[in-house]
């Protein structure tokens, strides 16, 4: 569902990427591990259509995003992928649930579909009861299932990780990282996860080492 050929990146006279070749399939875990500049965030920042490559094309269900309009592109990255940083960037003034919310009122979802939507999500992840706690409110472990939650209202085909536990105590790491496996049980989402963490990348389904701006 995901293929990403040829894919090269440079700042200036930097070249981060050079000619990076992927595909992961529906449903699957992939790990992308390797020293901090081999390019992993680059390239998860690329297949995200949150950066465009110098060179190469990325398929996201046999759609070639790189040749998308800038809004449809938006339209497209709200749809079809769902983000999850090491921060997990929620809105301080709103509630777990209203940061949940956000995307699907960008989709144009009526606020009963999505907060519905929103509330299953957080019954699933333990937090029904933290609905309406602001983020100042929730533990760590807590924000970043908020942030699970809001990166799979619209029900993304595809999740993508940048060091999702790399702000978190291990006992909570090791939460998180058992998370996106019954997640991926539970709705097949297919999952791309940059990590430094040993523990989540020999969990995926496959690893994927990255080094000088090339997959080995």
């Amino acid at each position: 569902m995901l293929t990403a050929k040829n894919i090269k990146k440079n700042y200036g006279d930097l070249q981060i990427l050079k000619g990076v070749d992927l595909e992961v399939k529906r449903g699957e875990v992939v790990s992308i591990v390797g020293a901090s500049g081999a390019g992993k965030s680059t390239l998860l920042h690329i297949i995200g259509t949150l950066d465009q490559p110098n060179e190469g094309k990325v398929f996201i269900n046999d759609i070639d995003v790189t040749a998308l309009s800038s809004k449809s592109l938006s339209a497209f990255r709200n749809k079809h992928i769902g983000f999850i940083f090491q921060f997990h960037h929620l809105l301080p003034e709103f509630t777990a649930l209203e940061n949940i919310c956000i995307p699907a009122y960008i989709a144009k979802k009526s606020k009963s579909e999505a907060e519905y939507k929103a509330l299953e999500l957080l019954d699933i992840l333990g937090l029904k009861d933290r609905a309406h706690h602001k983020p100042s409110a929730l533990s760590g472990g807590e924000q970043q299932r908020v942030a699970v939650a809001r990166a799979l209202i619209n029900q993304p085909d595809l999740i993508l990780a940048d060091e999702p536990s790399g702000n978190l105590d291990s006992y909570h790491a090791r939460e998180l990282h058992q998370l996106f496996f019954d997640l991926r049980v539970r709705f097949n989402h297919t999952f791309v996860i940059v990590t430094h963490n040993e523990e989540l990348a020999d969990m995926a389904d496959r690893k994927i080492t990255m080094k000088d701006g090339l997959i080995f």
